[in-house]
């Protein structure tokens, strides 16, 4: 086995042994926004599937306990859930025990879910207690009323998940009872870390934080669980040690904080340097009552010209096509090693980014790329809705709400991309009017970003032109590159799509999916991959691309590594390839 496999293999390998722990995915789940006070509730959890829908005339929210058993945080259809159930499931209850710590007494006690598939509620005791509508966003159910510290209750969740519905957001979980085409197993209910926290009355609920490289300084707007002209929040920002900044202010919502930086240091891919964030709520008499752990990154993303730019630089986007999925969780990671190892897989084949397609990522993923330097396009799971169905877009918009504010302090998104481009040939009136009034909401809960209004040939309201080319000759691949004039030209350019060479060997060849033929030989695939490279370096308009694919998905084989993460090729001729390309643009020597 040749040396870059054997690191590579070694990367795999680290992460399925961390992923052995008692409680499945112990890590906290939101380390943007990190407290000490919490308790996992992955693990083993009692179910009952509802294929009938009578669920609620037998009372199952009434349930002490279910016949079977399940492995949270990983849906029933994943081998890690230990149910490994691949039909349809339209509904399921979920069962288990919440102990309060006594010590919790006096403060708001927090049910925090990563995510759930599709639509859930929550009983405690057999009370309802709270509801949630949206398959890729978190949720929060405020407890205090329903449980007691230092008591044990009794919680259900009911969950609804009708991806046939054309009602909600479903991205590439297939339609049918098995995979086929680009289409794979689905994912109902719960599918990300579950959790108890407990949190001050007058503690931090969410804070925003906007850089501004230009100004020098960070601007922070906090929101509390209760505003209090007596209580306090002092802000430390640091570097490693070294205290940056600090201010103190009263908690009061609504207020816009402005922290200089001086001599500050920037995020970038090459140098993904990050602050550290503490904010402490203290009382009238200087007790600390709630204080999270955060960070941030100093960056900017800009157009100009026809040029994207990263922090007042134009910046070449070499991205890949990331679906996060895993042979054995399906959408859930088996372990947060496995986010990580994913980043440094793509960085190793010489991506410094990916368009996350089709599904919302966990807010570890964030986080790695983050610390990794790896910028992302943040992409919902759209496909599934019924484009004509306003009920829908309702559905659709207020999903894409939670995850805009959910996920826009992280520096390394630098790219909103709410739709992949339906499978029509016309667009319906209700859903064009959905794209701009997604494109607008989109701008005001976040203008620091760039928005690709629809991932593919069709655009309305976009900062970004890009187009896909899954051209497989490489001649009529690069008139491609060059046909596309409806953009506005003070627009970048930018190939949203291409490759998707199928290369598999073996018995992998058959019931293969892909683009175009497949090839025979190994060094076919790199000649066939440098001539598309060659091509857009040569078009000089093009200011980045998304290569098809990162990994192969079930029967879809276009990945330049296995579904295990194996790699299947060279992956030194693979980078030195994609990175014919620079990130930056070379500087010319001075005579």
């Amino acid at each position: 086995m040749k040396k870059s496999h054997l690191i590579l293999f070694g990367l795999l390998l680290s992460f399925t042994v961390n992923a052995t722990n008692d409680i499945p995915r112990p890590e906290y789940p939101r380390p943007q926004f990190e407290r000490t006070e919490w308790i996992n509730l992955n693990g083993t959890w009692t179910y009952e599937f509802d294929l009938s829908n009578s669920g609620k005339n037998r009372k199952l929210f009434e349930a002490k306990s279910f016949n079977n058993t399940i492995t949270v945080p990983f849906c029933p259809e994943s081998k890690l859930s230990g149910v490994s159930y691949t039909d349809f499931i339209n509904q399921m209850w979920y069962q288990r025990s919440l102990s309060i710590p006594a010590e919790w007494q006096g403060k708001k006690i927090l049910l925090n879910f990563g995510a759930v598939d599709y639509f859930a509620e929550i009983f405690i005791d057999g009370e309802f207690v709270g509801n949630h509508c949206g398959g890729s966003s978190s949720f929060s159910i405020d407890l205090t009323r329903s449980v007691k510290p230092g008591q044990t209750h009794n919680l259900v969740v009911f969950v609804i998940d009708d991806i046939r519905s054309g009602a909600q957001a479903v991205g590439k979980q297939s339609p049918q009872v098995s995979s086929f085409a680009c289409f794979y197993t689905r994912v109902t209910g719960i599918w990300q870390t579950v959790w108890l926290e407990a949190v001050s009355p007058y503690g931090l609920k969410a804070v925003e934080t906007r850089p501004d490289i230009d100004g020098e300084q960070l601007f922070i707007t906090p929101e509390f669980y209760q505003s209090s002209n007596d209580k306090t929040m002092e802000i430390i920002l640091s570097d490693g040690n070294r205290q940056v900044a600090q201010k103190t202010v009263k908690c009061i919502n609504g207020s816009n904080l402005v922290i200089p930086i001086k001599k500050m240091k920037l995020w970038s891919p090459e140098d993904p340097f990050l602050y550290d964030i503490t904010y402490r709520i203290k009382d009238e008499k200087g007790k600390v009552i709630d204080e999270v752990k955060s960070y941030t990154g100093m960056r900017k993303v800009h157009t100009s010209n026809g040029m994207i730019y990263l922090n007042n630089e134009p910046y070449f986007q070499r991205l890949v096509l990331n679906q996060g999925y895993y042979p054995d969780g399906i959408w859930t990671a088996p372990s947060d090693e496995a986010l990580k190892n994913d980043i440094l897989l793509c960085k190793a084949a010489g991506f410094n980014g990916a368009r996350l397609h089709q599904k919302v990522f966990e807010e570890r993923f964030h986080y790695w790329a983050d610390k990794l330097g790896f910028i992302t396009w943040g992409e919902s799971a759209n496909w599934g809705m019924n484009i004509s169905n306003e009920i829908a877009s309702r559905n659709f918009l207020s999903e894409w709400t939670e995850i805009l504010i959910r996920d826009r302090n992280h520096p390394s998104i630098i790219t909103w991309t709410p739709f992949n481009q339906p499978s029509v040939n016309m667009f319906p009136s209700t859903f064009v009017r959905l794209i701009s009034d997604t494109y607008r909401l989109t701008k005001a809960i976040d203008p620091t970003r760039l928005v690709n209004d629809i991932a593919g040939d069709i655009h309305f309201t976009t900062d970004i032109w890009n187009f896909r080319n899954y051209e497989s000759d490489p001649t009529r691949f690069s008139l491609r590159l060059k046909s596309d004039n409806n953009y506005q030209h003070n627009q970048p350019l930018f190939v949203g799509e291409f490759g998707g060479v199928v290369w598999a060997e073996g018995q992998d060849r058959n019931n293969s999916w892909g683009y175009g033929d497949m090839l025979t030989n190994e060094e076919g695939f790199y000649e066939r991959l440098e001539s598309y490279i060659n091509a857009i370096l040569f078009a000089n308009n093009i200011t980045g691309f998304c290569y098809t694919q990162f990994t192969d998905i079930e029967q879809e084989k276009n990945g330049i590594y296995y579904y295990d993460r194996r790699p299947k090729l060279n992956m030194e001729r693979i980078k030195a390839i994609f990175e014919k390309i620079p990130s930056r643009p070379q500087k010319e020597k001075k005579e």
